[in-house]
């Protein structure tokens, strides 16, 4: 089956341009240096439209980018932007008329319970009302309307956290090692998003080098990096990544072949 990718975001924790920051890139002109918190966003017509993670700039990114319906989301970890735009969900149950399915570890349904308290402790409330969802854990791969998924457990410095994989396209964010049982799982994909962060030594992620190295390893047809920091400007980074690589961008859009379940 065919999708459709839209990269929501490329950005650091911190995005691009970083708050009071003067850098070349922070002042940079060209539009793919702006960067919003990670995030992309899966469609394949005629049976789901997937969000993976909710960053604190989902509204934004839904807006400038056309996200209309969210058959699900799908969480790769709970740091805070991957996560601090749930609330937002509020809007897709308005417009969907019930609840969205949600996908996480266990350990990750312990860290949202904690901080959306208000989702799930059964207390009413007078208001805007809370995100209604539904959690679904995730043991193994799985299924979501139509869409086959298979996580990738990564680290992200010693946490624990999933990229995921959907047929010939797979989705590495925030990592700094792949563990060996993982990399057969990635073995054949034709289209590789992984983490890149800038080119010094990070204790969570990837450096572009690293980023290098595992791509080669995967081989794949074509590789992009994504949770790009202000040290990386698009244009001159694009210049020296091998053939192949580029750096993702804020509203790049992939086809992309993904498995039907």
């Amino acid at each position: 089956m065919k999708a459709r990718i839209t990269f929501l975001g490329t950005g650091t924790s911190s995005g691009v341009p970083a708050i009071g920051c003067a850098c070349a890139v922070c002042r940079s002109t060209d539009p793919r240096d702006r960067r919003l918190r990670p995030s992309i966003y899966v469609e394949v017509p005629g049976r789901a439209a997937l969000l993976v993670d909710t960053s604190p700039d989902l509204r934004q990114q839904a807006l400038a980018y056309g996200v209309t319906r969210v058959d699900a989301v799908l969480f790769t970890h709970t740091h805070a932007d991957h996560i601090l735009g749930l609330d937002e969900i509020r809007r897709f149950n308005a417009m969907q008329q019930g609840a969205i399915p949600c996908y996480a570890t266990p350990a990750a349904w312990d860290d949202l319970r904690r901080t959306f308290h208000y989702v799930f402790d059964g207390v009413p409330r007078l208001g805007g009302g809370v995100p209604k969802i539904e959690a679904h854990v995730i043991d193994g791969a799985f299924d979501v309307a139509g869409v086959r998924v298979v996580p990738v457990p990564l680290l992200h410095g010693t946490t624990p956290i999933l990229g995921f994989r959907f047929g010939g396209f797979a989705y590495l964010t925030d990592c700094s090692a792949i563990p060996d049982a993982s990399w057969p799982l990635v073995a054949g994909v034709d289209t590789l998003v992984i983490d890149g962060l800038r080119d010094k030594k990070h204790s969570t992620h990837f450096t572009v080098g690293e980023a290098i190295e595992a791509i080669a390893r995967i081989a794949p047809r074509r590789a992009y990096l994504t949770h790009m920091a202000h040290d990386l400007g698009h244009a001159e980074t694009n210049a020296r990544l091998p053939a192949g690589v580029e750096l993702a961008y804020d509203g790049l859009v992939l086809d992309a072949s993904v498995d039907a379940s």
